[in-house]
């Protein structure tokens, strides 16, 4: 019965005697993990181009640096990989003349799974050449093809003096055939036979699609060539020149295709050679962004590790673009992946940019990055570099700076509050656009000079506010109240915003940011007012006439004399009120119900300096009185929110009554 389970009978007696201490090696069944080498290594089965390119491009690699320390005389040969896709075949064909294999290495790196060739060239010549450039590292690359073809075959000639040709085929199974080849110049071919589920790659469109995406910095040129289409070609030309005329014909050959790669990407140029209009260019080429990027920052760091790259601050609506930008990350100029955060703070995401770096320990699939403290350090430099940028700009042409500020703040408020170094280093750069369009740090809004004045030790400092407004046009009416007594006030009207007024407030003991139609400040009020108690009773009796007309006995009404008697009524809204209410649209945008605005929370300010507010004070009640309690209320409620569809009638139908009785 135990065999039947698998159990070998040594077992069970050693489970009867004396345990005794063992050693060895686990035994791997090829058969059964080559499927999932196939299908489980890469997430996308379009990756085998980026794997079998990169095969190819460090074939070249290595005999370029063959060729530097003397062991290849060749130095000035054109070096390139040529992909072939054939429809009517279902075949895609990558073929490079890089250094080339023998037949034992054909044996050593194709036929032993994950026997990295690349680790194995860079510790045999680790001392006469650096590693820059070495693209593979664990010898899986060229299992990926295997994922859309039922058969693979290669062929390959060493670029060593008398080496033998080499041909090898396999169906996709764990076994293979290798014979004498018939290749003759130095190099490798691999020729994939497609899958019916494949068939997509061999379309040229396709194919330059996947290669531009993975491969369109490599470091070696690559061209891409639909073997049915220039065959087309060829022929139209042969009977263009004439069918009499063979030598004319033989000699007109087809247009050599430009590759379809960039081989010395920009960020490998040095910055100060770099102008504003290849930074546009290049951005334009690589995002599909037709509008110009405000500025750039290049990164260029060869200690303590190898990193360079360009990140863009783009020019974005707040209101309606995504602001999701997208950080393509690549290890030696080949794409890795889009916006891995854990080399790209999650609030620079919202960043246009490129980051190679080869130091990078990434995973076996490169997908993903290994577990390690260096990518901790990785992400730490790109954020001081962000911070340097911004904070040198605005203390070196803060002009420039402030010209950048409405596109660039959303990035610098998210920012600081996700990330306390950064916030630290770009506290004294947070500016804020005020009334008059000016734009102000928070110290100089409140007076750097009232702000520095020496204060006894045993004294708290005072409190002081900080009036905003996130609405220009809602919030009109107060604006101009504002203006009129020279009073000043921020201009916060982004989502961020919401959230980074409390991230101020908690930096900023002494300060409480209040909207201006949170509550009436002593500025705009009438000083000379009377307040006798029989104004007191009539300013009862007006409240009271509020709160019967509109059925309402729970309203906030206030009766107050303002400076300026061109304004009837206001309403205003608690701040802790009105920010739980834009809580609960935030909430709403992910489907919970946002509330109304709560009566409890508003506060209908009469005026009464205002002539139609002194007319139903000192008159009787008529007919219109009740028509217009309503519309001052409405009027009053418009400024902090939409009306429900039956008040909007009501109102429309009211405020033509009203001009019909005029």
């Amino acid at each position: 019965m135990t065999e039947d389970f698998g159990i070998s009978k040594g077992v069970i007696l050693m489970a009867n005697e004396e345990f005794k201490e063992m050693r060895g090696s686990l035994t791997i069944n090829s058969e059964n993990i080559f499927p999932i080498i196939k299908k489980w290594l890469y997430q996308d089965h379009d990756i085998f181009y980026r794997e079998l390119i990169s095969n190819g491009c460090d074939a070249v690699t290595k005999l370029k640096k063959l060729a530097l320390i003397g062991e290849y005389d060749k130095k000035d040969e054109k070096y390139r990989i040529d992909v072939y896709v054939d429809p009517d075949e279902k075949t895609i064909t990558v073929c490079d003349n890089g250094l080339g294999m023998t037949a034992e290495e054909v044996d050593q790196y194709i036929n032993q799974v994950a026997f990295s060739g690349a680790a194995d060239f860079l510790k045999k010549y680790k001392d006469k050449a650096n590693s820059d450039q070495i693209i593979g590292h664990f010898g899986l690359g060229f299992y990926s093809a295997f994922m859309v073809a039922d058969k693979v075959t290669i062929d390959s000639l060493s670029y060593k003096a008398d080496a033998v040709p080499v041909h090898w085929e396999s169906d996709g199974g764990t076994e293979y055939t290798m014979t004498e080849g018939k290749r003759e110049g130095h190099g490798t071919t691999v020729k994939l036979y497609l899958n019916e589920d494949s068939l997509e790659f061999c379309n040229r469109y396709k194919a330059y699609e996947v290669i531009d995406k993975y491969c369109g910095f490599m470091p070696v040129e690559i061209y891409l060539h639909d073997v049915k289409e220039e065959a087309e070609k060829a022929k139209k030309v042969m009977e263009d020149a004439g069918k009499d005329n063979k030598d004319t014909a033989e000699k007109t050959e087809p247009e050599e295709p430009k590759p379809v790669n960039d081989t010395n990407p920009l960020w490998n140029e040095n910055p100060s050679k770099v102008t504003k209009e290849q930074y546009t260019e290049f951005y334009r080429k690589v995002f599909h962004d037709y509008r110009e990027p405000l500025f750039q920052i290049h990164l260029n760091m060869d200690y303590p590790f190898n990193l360079k790259g360009i990140l863009y601050f783009p020019k974005i609506n707040t209101k309606y673009d995504n602001l999701e930008g997208t950080i393509k990350l690549y290890n030696t100029q080949v794409f890795i992946a889009d916006n891995i955060k854990e080399v790209i703070p999650e609030y620079l995401m919202l960043l246009k940019g490129v980051i190679d770096c080869p130091d990078l320990p990434l995973n076996v699939s490169r997908s993903a990055l290994q577990n390690d403290g260096f990518v901790k350090k990785i992400s730490d430099y790109i954020t001081k570099k962000v911070a340097e940028k911004l904070s040198g700009m605005f203390k070196v042409d803060r002009e420039e700076y402030e010209k950048y500020w409405d596109d660039i703040s959303p990035f610098i408020k998210y920012g600081c509050i996700k990330d306390s170094k950064f916030g630290d280093k770009m506290k004294d750069a947070i500016i804020f656009k005020d009334l008059s369009g000016k734009y102000v740090t928070l110290p100089e809004y409140l007076g750097a000079d009232e702000e520095n004045d020496a204060k006894p030790e045993d004294k708290e400092p005072e409190k002081k506010n900080v009036y905003y407004v996130t609405d220009e046009k809602e919030q009109a009416q107060y604006i101009n109240m504002f203006k009129r007594e020279g009073l000043n006030a921020l201009i916060l009207d982004q989502i961020i915003d919401t959230p980074f007024i409390g991230f101020e407030e908690e930096k900023n003991e002494n300060v409480s940011f209040v909207r201006i139609d949170s509550d009436l400040t002593d500025a705009v009020r009438d000083e000379n007012a009377a307040c006798d108690e029989e104004s007191k009773k009539l300013d009862e009796k007006l409240c009271a006439l509020f709160k019967k007309v509109l059925g309402n006995d729970k309203l906030n009404v206030k009766a107050e004399s303002l400076k300026n008697d061109e304004v009837a009524a206001m309403m205003t809204m608690s701040e802790e009120g009105r920010r739980m209410q834009e809580m609960m649209k935030m909430y709403a945008m992910y489907g919970m119900p946002a509330e109304e605005l709560s009566d409890k929370d508003l506060t209908l300010i009469l005026n009464k300096n205002n002539k139609l507010v002194k007319k139903l004070m000192d008159e009787t009640e008529t007919d219109t009185t009740d028509m217009i309690v309503k519309q001052l209320y409405d009027l009053a409620y418009l400024s902090h929110g939409n009306l429900s569809p039956e008040r909007m009638t009501d109102f429309i139908k009211r405020s033509q009554e009203l001009m019909l009785k005029l």
